[in-house]
């Protein structure tokens, strides 16, 4: 039974997927009991300026500093303007749309403290892909970076889109209209089951999917993952390069640098030597990025100093062993591996400190518990090799999208990957569950074979795909990024072909191996299979 709404535009609650179709949810940890009434944009920021010295830094980057302070402030003025001139009430949709930036930061915590529903945005999204995403969710106020208002401006004429408000330079609207805006708001009395946030899955094609989270999910992310893996420090600098449109990003460079009132160093570039010169800089001592930015980092050799790094965070694609070693060799910090999921908000499967495997992503988070299904939906018991489900205080809720029910098995989140859990109870990733090769009837993992090319020292970075062919079925293809000075060709890929035979089980080897200067990848670094599928050769 949901608690008693605070929306007065009902459009999300209405929205939800059938109970029949809700995973099951557990708060068997005590830090997961909620108050009834719970807004967590006043949790996070309202309770954080009462904790701290308000000059303390909150956000900075570059020659920019905002303190705890400026971003209160700075967050109430956005939500007067929010709700005094665009007319925003509690349950309307707000699409947030901007770099990562103090602003942007401010301006989502504003959408949480006045009610309102929260739809981030990744900045290099165009009209057609924006279109779909206002109409969905039927969208009618935006705040947006003043330089990327040329993509929405088109939306104004046939879509639910009316209103538009610019932040970032001196004469956009929050800027000059917000400028006398009262420096204190009280935060709505929402219910912790009110749907804050509206996340677009990533990588999606046709028909976006859309995951309506609770204010308890935003603060449960914290009190599960955040509490128990992180092992915060006095004067914890948190960095990282996702944009918050993605809940990964969402969570290691916002919630949860608040959750813990420490200070969020961002990157001027979504880059990865941006990201290094960042932790430099700031002496940033937690970063989340992807396993592609950690290599890239480390292929800079002594460039820059790491020295005071403590937590590292790694996801949005597999982590592999030789990543990781190298890691630990260059910085003497093993990086913290996590599978999670958009319909899930944050990580739910990992291990931190001396608990790492390197090549595990980990085990359960405190608060969530996992099984791995056979082709039948039965559990798996004991080692074995499945397809994963989750469930915890967090789960999928399709907005309005009958893809719920595929989603949703038993009142387990079944997530799409396929794992090995070991006698210990570690989960080892696989592969997707669709990118599974079926070659003359082996069952062939391509990150798996994508561990192994990347052993090999003329490997830059690889994706491996099943490519059809008549004989087999599929055989499994290579494409492959050489390393800066090696010449790629037949006698490079024949070397490659011989060194998956001798590192795995000669049938995994890649019959085809084909060179590129790049893989296509997703803004938070994701490999983008499917896109290689279309246009490999």
């Amino acid at each position: 039974m949901l608690r008693a709404s605070a929306h007065v535009d009902p459009f999300a609650r209405q929205r939800l997927p059938p109970a029949d179709q809700w995973p099951t949810l557990c708060f068997e940890l005590d830090a997961l009991h909620y108050p009834d009434r719970l807004n967590c944009g006043a949790a996070l920021l309202d309770d954080a300026l009462a904790q701290v010295d308000p000059d303390k830094p909150a956000v900075v980057q570059g020659e920019r500093t905002w303190s705890y302070a400026e971003l209160a402030a700075a967050t109430n003025r956005f939500a007067h303007l929010l709700v005094e001139d665009y007319g925003v009430v509690p349950g309307s949709r707000v699409m947030l749309r901007g770099p990562n930036s103090p602003e942007l930061f401010a301006a989502w915590l504003a959408v949480m403290k006045t009610g309102a529903i929260a739809v981030t945005t990744i900045p290099m999204l165009r009209t057609m892909e924006l279109r779909r995403l206002v109409e969905k969710a039927e969208i009618a106020v935006a705040l947006c970076h003043h330089a990327l208002v040329d993509d929405l401006l088109p939306l104004l004429t046939d879509t639910p889109l009316k209103r538009i408000a610019t932040f970032g330079a001196p004469d956009a609207d929050f800027e000059t209209k917000g400028a006398g805006k009262p420096e204190t708001f009280q935060a709505v009395d929402t219910s912790q089951d009110d749907v804050c946030l509206i996340a677009f899955t990533s990588g999606t094609t046709g028909q976006p999917k859309a995951t309506l989270h609770f204010h308890r999910d935003v603060m449960a992310m914290c009190d599960t993952f955040a509490a128990h893996m992180l092992q915060p420090v006095a004067d914890a600098v948190f960095t990282g390069t996702p944009p918050i449109a993605f809940t990964f990003g969402l969570g290691g460079v916002l919630v949860f640098p608040l959750y813990f009132r420490a200070t969020i160093a961002l990157p001027e570039q979504s880059t990865p030597m941006a990201l290094a010169e960042t932790v430099e800089r700031h002496r940033a001592t937690h970063v989340f990025t992807s396993p592609t930015a950690y290599r890239a980092i480390l292929a800079k050799g002594e460039a820059v100093d790491l020295s005071s790094l403590r937590v590292c965070v790694s996801a949005g694609e597999p982590l592999h062993k030789a990543t990781s070693d190298a890691w630990f060799e260059r910085t003497g910090i093993r990086l913290i591996d996590g599978i999670g999921a958009t319909e899930m908000i944050h990580i739910f499967i990992s291990a931190a400190g001396e608990a790492i495997r390197p090549g595990a992503v980990g085990k359960p988070v405190p608060g969530y518990s996992a099984v791995l299904l056979d082709e039948a939906n039965r559990p798996i018991e004991g080692p074995g090799v499945g397809r994963l489900g989750v469930r915890g205080p967090t789960g999928c809720r399709y907005m309005d999208d009958p893809r719920q029910a595929g989603y949703v098995i038993d009142g387990w989140n079944v997530t799409g990957d396929v794992f090995r859990r070991d006698e210990d109870g570690y989960y080892w990733y696989v592969a997707r569950a669709d990118d599974m090769i079926v070659s003359s009837g082996y069952n062939i993992a391509g990150p798996e074979v994508e561990e192994a090319l990347n052993l090999h020292p003329a490997v830059a970075e690889c994706a491996v795909i099943g490519w059809p062919d008549e004989e087999r079925g599929h055989i499994v293809k290579a494409v492959v990024v050489t390393v800066e000075g090696v010449q790629p060709g037949p006698e490079l890929a024949r070397a490659l072909q011989e060194h998956v035979k001798q590192t795995l089980a000669p049938f995994k080897y890649p019959r085809a191996v084909e060179f590129r200067t790049s893989l296509p990848r997703t803004p938070t670094g994701k490999l983008q299979r499917n896109a290689l599928k279309k246009t490999s050769v």
